[in-house]
């Protein structure tokens, strides 16, 4: 493989922007620093490979780790005894070496607004093969920009991982800059899934909130323009989206935001969701949502467009072969293929699909997973 090889007993990972990582993928794919980091340490962590990651967001305004890359690779560290070097701030090249995985309860602070949910994403893997059940207390943003929100994590990925045999709980304690408090029960092994019949759309629902000191109309607002935008293509079911403010006691900050999700009669769950800001009004964030929402009905997947690269460690370790039916594969997904292919030597294909029923955009995700056994059980 050109850019990563087996060197002195390490996979060392040159995330150095002149090198294609995987040929014919855009040079964005390049960029994808956090999850190239995500997927890797926890793979680490899982098969006691030791690694090395050089060049790190190379190819951004401020390479090297930032404060959410940091504690997330420290939680590992933390969950398994690991050893780090280079772990810092800035820091372009790191050494982990991973020990032995323990249960109990862990601790990790973004200390900025950094995601939540992508701290679970590296820490959750691990601790499904640790000797006994989890607790982690994740510090940080829950509802954040260039991030799944906190309430997708629950509505969404929560329902659908569970089908890997796991057992997961996401307890919020309090939105924002807050705590969120995840509970996950070992396993001996994961089961491989099988998502490729969406069936028919029976049910959308979700939720438009506001926080802090904005009024609950703009929650309205963003539930209605989201309603009118749905309606135009959907007018065969009822849609129905809360709109709340959520309890000062229960949320931190200001900040508004909304999740729209689609149910179907084959147990699939699709979402769109969107963020608010200053000078973006509450129609078109409502809007984004629903735009995004019907986006993922259109391809005729059965899962979104967000969740097909959460999905991929957990097909990469499970014990056969999984099948997932998706929409246009996103750069996030190419990266954990093929660093889930290089590190466990699962066996991933993707082809179109041929489903009469499906768009052009429509794609069959396919890989044979390693089994990965617990020892500890």
């Amino acid at each position: 493989m050109k850019g990563s090889k087996h060197l002195g007993g390490y996979l060392v990972c040159k995330l150095n922007f002149n090198c294609p990582l995987l040929l014919g993928v855009d040079p964005l794919f390049l960029l994808q620093g956090g999850q190239i980091l995500r997927v890797s340490t926890a793979l680490s962590c899982l098969l006691g490979t030791p690694l090395r990651v050089r060049n790190i967001r190379a190819g951004r305004s401020q390479p090297g780790l930032r404060p959410q890359h940091l504690s997330g690779l420290e939680m590992v560290r933390a969950l398994c005894d690991g050893k780090m070097e280079g772990g810092e701030i800035g820091s372009t090249e790191v050494t982990f070496t991973p020990g032995k995985i323990k249960g109990g309860t862990h601790l990790a602070d973004t200390k900025t607004a950094g995601s939540v949910c992508l701290l679970m994403q590296v820490a959750m893997p691990c601790v499904l093969f640790a000797a006994a059940p989890s607790e982690l207390h994740l510090k940080g943003g829950t509802n954040a920009e260039m991030a799944p929100q906190i309430d997708y994590t629950v509505m969404v990925f929560k329902p659908i991982v569970e089908k890997f045999n796991l057992t997961l709980d996401c307890i919020i304690k309090r939105r924002a800059v807050v705590k969120v408090m995840v509970q996950i029960s070992p396993v001996k092994q994961l089961s491989p899934i099988t998502l490729t019949d969406r069936g028919t759309v029976t049910k959308i629902h979700g939720r438009a909130f506001v926080a802090g000191a904005l009024p609950v109309k703009i929650a309205k607002d963003m539930a209605s323009a989201a309603v009118r935008c749905i309606r135009k293509e959907v007018r065969d079911l009822y849609v129905n989206i809360q709109a709340v403010r959520e309890p000062d006691n229960e949320a931190f900050g200001t900040g508004t935001g909304i999740i729209i999700v689609a149910e179907t009669s084959t147990g699939c769950l699709l979402a769109g969701s969107s963020l608010g800001k200053r000078g973006k009004s509450a129609d078109k964030v409502g809007m984004e949502a629903a735009e995004m929402l019907l986006g993922n009905l259109r391809h005729g997947g059965a899962v979104d467009d967000y969740l097909q690269d959460q999905l991929i460690i957990f097909m990469a370790l499970a014990d056969g072969i999984s099948r997932v039916k998706t929409g246009p594969i996103t750069l996030h997904t190419e990266t954990a293929i093929h660093f889930a292919e290089q590190l466990t030597k699962a066996k991933f294909t993707v082809t179109k699909s041929e489903d009469d029923g499906s768009s052009k955009d429509a794609y069959i995700i396919e890989c044979q997973g390693i089994g990965l056994l617990n020892p500890n059980l």
